[in-house]
């Protein structure tokens, strides 16, 4: 599994131009894109959650999880895009929509479990998102293999 984290001041995502989900935080949220490969399962997810919400990289070295801050998850299948030849990017190491969408929910709810905001954007739909990065703050998560 891979999380693009961005650290951002506000996030929306559409759908067919209606806003599905929203952060607007009173100073800082994140944004997570998570991409999904054929070896992951539920307890990747919930150990990646895990990991994004303790992780460090608010405001004066605090957390989500210490300023309650909120996350917008968005599926991504495109960062598991193979680049290597060519120039039409290969999408076989991401995980087919059926393994993919109960792993990205079981993700968003690992974060709620935790306790934090989440909302998201519709899996497989063509979404536009908007954001403000703060910083830049951007990190790749990395599930280990």
């Amino acid at each position: 599994m891979r999380v693009l984290l961005q650290r951002v001041t506000s996030a929306q995502v559409h759908v067919d131009g209606e806003v599905v989900g929203a952060i607007s935080p009173a100073t800082q949220g994140l944004v997570a894109l998570v991409g999904v490969t054929h070896t992951d399962d539920a307890a990747v997810a919930a150990k990646l959650a895990e990991k994004l919400w303790r992780l460090r990289i608010l405001d004066d070295e605090r957390s989500a999880a210490d300023i309650g801050a909120p996350i917008l998850v968005i599926s991504q299948f495109t960062l598991y895009a193979n680049t290597a030849k060519g120039r039409r990017p290969a999408w076989n190491a991401a995980a087919p929509g059926p393994v993919a969408e109960p792993l990205v929910e079981a993700f968003a709810e690992a974060l709620r479990g935790l306790g934090a905001e989440v909302a998201t954007g519709v899996f497989g739909a063509h979404m536009h998102v908007e954001l403000i990065n703060d910083g830049p703050v951007t990190l790749l998560l990395e599930s280990e293999r």
